[in-house]
């Protein structure tokens, strides 16, 4: 039906910068809410950022001011730019989206996740 597919993580060094990308594909009538999460080792997964689909954004007090989501509906896409990054960022990160799909007969919303991609900030 859809799928999500995620890039960008990678290994980087304190104060570096990654960008991540989401892309999401398949029988999709439309996208609202598209979220990045993160998972540290040991650790609950926690809301990184959300942007709506009016372009509204929020972000978890710890990457205010340094990370930035944004979204490309034509391509189904969402980015999360991490700039300034600390080894406190180190963890997986996954991407969710709440998508109406395009059904048989139907039209439906199904919330997704990505397949989470790593990121390491070295010290």
């Amino acid at each position: 039906q859809v799928q999500l597919v995620e890039s960008g993580g990678g290994l980087v060094q304190a104060g570096g910068s990654l960008r991540l990308s989401c892309v999401a594909s398949g029988s999709i009538f439309s996208i609202s809410d598209m979220s990045w999460y993160r998972q540290a080792p040991g650790k609950q997964r926690e809301l990184v950022a959300t942007i709506t689909s009016g372009g509204n954004t929020n972000y978890a007090d710890s990457v205010q001011g340094r990370f930035t989501t944004s979204r490309d509906n034509a391509k189904n896409t969402v980015y999360l730019q991490m700039n300034s990054l600390k080894p406190e960022d180190t963890a997986v990160y996954y991407c969710n989206l709440d998508v109406v799909v395009r059904g048989a007969f139907q039209r439906y919303q199904k919330n997704y996740w990505g397949q989470g991609t790593q990121v390491t900030v070295s010290s």
